[in-house]
């Protein structure tokens, strides 16, 4: 596993259905490699595992293809993020999922909508409305 920025492993849990597209990936559609890598090249050198850098370009490519304003690949960690929150995940446990240390950094990835909240906020107990 190559060391990232935090310098640490975690383990998460690997849902079935996941295992299972895997599991598929490895037995029928990943070319042949004699390298340990799970997500190598499909291109020649076919023994090469997959860069992060590589994984960016795809993402890049996809967004500017949909039309959508780009804005780097992180836009899928603050949406992951968001749509956690909007279905009522605690920071603590987006934290978690994107491996933050800091609350704080999770509060960045997991912005509100404000201008949503307000259209559905109820007024504050015991004031006039």
């Amino acid at each position: 596993m190559r060391a990232t920025k935090s310098r640490r492993q975690d383990v998460l849990p690997l849902p079935v259905e996941t295992g299972e597209v895997l599991a598929d990936y490895l037995m029928h559609e990943r070319p042949g490699s004699a390298g340990a890598a799970v997500f190598v090249r499909a291109l020649k050198p076919y023994d090469r595992p997959v860069t992060s850098t590589a994984v960016q370009k795809v993402i890049t490519r996809a967004l500017r293809r949909s039309g959508l304003p780009y804005s780097g690949s992180h836009v899928l960690r603050h949406t992951f993020a968001a749509d956690l929150l909007e279905r009522g995940s605690s920071l603590k446990e987006i934290a978690d999922l994107l491996r933050h240390r800091s609350l704080r950094t999770t509060q960045i990835y997991a912005k509100l909508d404000t201008p949503q909240l307000i259209g559905v906020a109820l007024p504050w107990p015991g004031s006039v409305s």
